[in-house]
């Protein structure tokens, strides 16, 4: 189980290099444009999205590796899978056309205080599902036999 492990740990990583990227598009080297874009949403989405998805399978298979969910830790689940929907919806706002800033022919998509603060809350309900899931269960006892 500590491949297993292991691949949460690369997995989060991954999501982390993702987001960062995302977030400062600088860093690979393309010229940075006026403003945030859709790819610079979906990638931080992405990596977000990976890093919430590491965290759960390390916390898995270090903790409570032969132990099923329990109702705690089912509740974060969805809890965490809630904050990154809530937090994609309010990212992708505009470009889904229920955001206040719409593209019309004279403006472009912009975003604004809102979609950012809908975002960053997302995540942030998504990592207190992560904190729950971790410390809702019993851990399981590697000299145990079953």
């Amino acid at each position: 189980m500590v491949r297993v492990a292991q691949f949460g740990i690369a997995l989060g990583a991954l999501g982390a290099v993702l987001a960062f990227m995302g977030l400062f598009p600088g860093v690979t080297g393309v010229e940075p444009t006026v403003g945030i874009g859709l790819v610079q949403i979906v990638m931080i989405l992405a990596g977000f999205s990976l890093l919430t998805a590491g965290a759960f399978v390390f916390a898995k298979y270090t903790f409570y590796t032969r132990r099923s969910s329990n109702l705690t830790q089912q509740i974060a689940l969805r809890l965490s899978l809630t904050g990154l929907l809530f937090g994609a919806m309010a990212g992708l706002a505009d470009i889904f056309g229920f955001g206040s800033n719409l593209r019309t022919e004279t403006s472009d998509i912009f975003f604004g205080p809102w979609q950012a603060f809908g975002l960053i809350s997302g995540f942030l309900v998504a990592s207190l599902g992560v904190i729950i899931y971790s410390l809702g269960g019993e851990p399981s006892d590697p000299n145990s036999d079953h």
